[in-house]
């Protein structure tokens, strides 16, 4: 039996109003792959048929994917990556039509002349600095009905969903597939920088750009969630947030291959690093994940580990997580909803 190379699937269900939680701990590549066959959800010549996701979140790749990887067939890792990639990506989506749902409430409520509730005002506040509509000061100081539709409706036009082709695309060139040592080791799959000493250094840090650092975080969905927050608010993607405006105005779906256009100063390499966006989008298929959204189940994880024993201790320590209330508190810190 093969050990799991990627992942181990370990679906953690939300605990349900009676407080009970299935566990699922595939501990070998072999009974991975079965178990995502019979959930639908394995194969490349299936992917035009299977648009709704699983709603299993991986929340830590294996420490030994960079190293065993290569040794897979091309197809079967690019493969497991597309599997584990596109929910987090779909999740991350699904967050987005929520916040725009909220959104449009609270505009629709200005709108006819009600107050907001405090905490939609806070919620709001909170929304124009991480999409840098307004400084934290600036956002402090709104109160007119008025100033708060703008702020909306520059929100709506910032936050809004990201094909998933493209996500896929920039993900598998960022991280080689998820096997680059930023990616095992800080869960960071694409290649966001940060300042100030936080995150890792490069091998090859070139010291005329400053401290610069690749962005880590706690968990792989951490790095979806910065990537969209990322090129929703960043002014160097302001070209890509035009396009998705246009795409929408004129009626047209979001494609991965369109919006890749507006991707230029993603890297230095401008449009050769688009034409390679481009490029593993069609040899990948990964256009046809563009519609991709979650179906209607409980929410699960997925987490790296390596054979049995690793199996074994993980479900006993996924059982004790249970027992102290500690996998709530590790879910919650997730800021999934």
């Amino acid at each position: 039996m093969r050990s799991l190379l990627l992942i181990c699937i370990l679906t953690l269900v939300v605990p349900s109003p009676a407080g009970a939680q299935e566990v699922f701990v595939l501990p070998g590549y072999d009974e991975t792959i079965e178990w995502l066959e019979s959930i639908n959800w394995w194969g490349e010549e299936l992917r035009g048929e299977q648009l709704e996701t699983p709603r299993t979140l991986l929340v830590a790749i294996s420490s030994t994917w960079r190293e065993e990887a290569p040794q897979l067939p091309v197809d079967v890792k690019k493969e497991l990556f597309y599997r584990c990639l596109l929910p987090l990506v779909a999740h991350a989506n699904a967050m987005v039509l929520d916040r725009r749902d909220r959104l449009a409430q609270a505009d629709d409520e200005l709108a006819r002349g009600e107050a907001l509730a405090a905490a939609d005002i806070e919620r709001l506040r909170q929304m124009a600095v991480l999409l840098r509509i307004r400084t934290a000061e600036e956002a402090e100081a709104v109160t007119e009905a008025a100033e708060w539709r703008e702020v909306i409706a520059e929100a709506l036009y910032r936050l809004d969903v990201i094909p998933p082709g493209l996500a896929l695309a920039q993900a598998a060139t960022e991280s080689g597939w998820g096997t680059s040592r930023f990616a095992v080791e800080a869960n960071a799959l694409f290649g966001q920088w940060t300042f100030g000493g936080e995150g890792l250094a490069p091998s090859q840090q070139r010291k005329e750009l400053g401290d610069y650092r690749i962005a880590a975080f706690e968990w792989p969905f951490d790095s979806v969630r910065g990537y969209f927050l990322n090129l929703s608010s960043h002014p160097a993607y302001e070209d890509f947030r035009r396009i998705r405006a246009e795409l929408k105005a004129a009626g047209k779906p979001l494609s991965s291959l369109a919006l890749a256009d507006g991707l230029l100063r993603y890297s230095e390499r401008g449009q050769e690093y688009v034409d390679e966006l481009k490029g593993i989008i069609r040899t990948n298929h990964f256009d046809l994940a563009d519609a991709a959204t979650q179906r209607d189940e409980p929410l699960g994880f997925a987490f790296g580990v390596q054979g049995e024993e690793a199996a074994r201790e993980a479900r006993e320590w996924i059982e004790q997580l249970k027992k102290s209330g500690e996998s709530e508190e590790i879910i919650a810190r997730m800021r999934l909803e």
